[in-house]
């Protein structure tokens, strides 16, 4: 099944093409985004900063607002212009995990194990909740799309066998985040064969179930979280055809690129801070010399 569009309906800033079939935006996600014509991608696979949870170190970023309701409206407005961005039969899949109020903590020191989590700011307890509340920011995020005009299909598990081991002694250690499926329309493109599992018998094959237990990937290059392929995989066979076009507008260290350039997609991203671009242009190098393109 080929696209119904031309690469030529793109502007040529950041057209996908044989030669390069991955392209990075640099700025604003809530700028660049508008920059994109209406009704170019298949589908959107993506993980916004968390709230609260890390400090990228980037002037208005997303994820350090001072309050949850800011929080969540930006992610609206963020994903409010990916709609318009997906085509009519198009799909988003979004990666999120849930948070914990700071009790009343300011920052938080680098861990041994992952100085990503060092951060100069916590933000307040949200309004109605107390310390050591879990917020559910992920469920809220996903009721507030809805409300948008989202329609929400699926509620993946994402299971993490080789989670961060936690100290915390009067609760379970948290193993999960969700990956949320979204469609813009009532009907859209959904390839069920093509993410199909093997039955436990070995007999023929079955739906894939909403529980999906993958460890996460270890990026030496980074000091944030990064997408495992195998869970960005499957998002993107379901949600584009081969020769389809995938958008992540938090592209970080570009693990969706190296996916939609191994499973035959084009892909475009957004993000942010040039630092990242960097490690993303070397990475996607890395994985197919001479297939990838950068613009300011």
């Amino acid at each position: 099944m080929k696209p119904e569009f031309s690469t030529s309906r793109l502007s040529s800033s950041f057209r996908a093409t044989d030669e390069f079939p991955v392209q990075i935006l640099c700025g604003d996600v809530r700028q660049k985004l508008k920059e994109i014509p209406d009704s170019t991608f298949h589908t959107c696979v993506t993980s916004p900063p968390y709230w609260g949870m890390r400090d990228y170190d980037h002037t208005g970023q997303i994820g350090a607002e001072d309050t949850l309701p800011e929080y969540v409206e930006n992610l609206v407005e963020c994903f409010r212009e990916v709609r318009r961005v997906l085509r009519h039969d198009g799909t988003l899949w979004l990666n999120i995990g849930n948070t914990y109020t700071s009790g009343g903590r300011a920052w938080r020191a680098a861990d041994s194990k992952n100085k990503g989590r060092a951060m100069s700011y916590r933000p307040a307890t949200p309004v109605g909740l107390k310390p050591k509340d879990l917020i559910g920011v992920a469920w809220i995020v996903a009721m507030a799309l809805q409300s948008d005009g989202w329609y929400l299909r699926s509620d993946i598990i994402w299971h993490k066998p080789n989670c961060q081991p936690e100290s915390v002694k009067d609760r379970v250690t948290v193993s999960h985040e969700y990956l949320f499926m979204f469609s813009r329309n009532e009907n859209y493109f959904f390839d069920q064969e093509a993410i199909k599992e093997t039955r436990a018998d070995g007999l023929g094959r079955k739906n894939r179930r909403s529980v999906w237990t993958i460890n996460t990937e270890p990026f030496k290059d980074a000091h944030f979280a990064v997408f495992p392929r195998t869970l960005v995989r499957p998002c993107i066979l379901a949600g584009s055809p081969v020769n389809g076009f995938v958008l992540d507008p938090f592209f970080g260290s570009g693990t969706v690129g190296v996916v939609a350039i191994e499973t035959g997609r084009n892909c475009v991203g957004v993000e942010a801070k040039p630092e990242y671009v960097e490690i993303a242009r070397n990475r996607i190098a890395g994985s197919a010399p001479s297939l990838f393109t950068a613009y300011p």
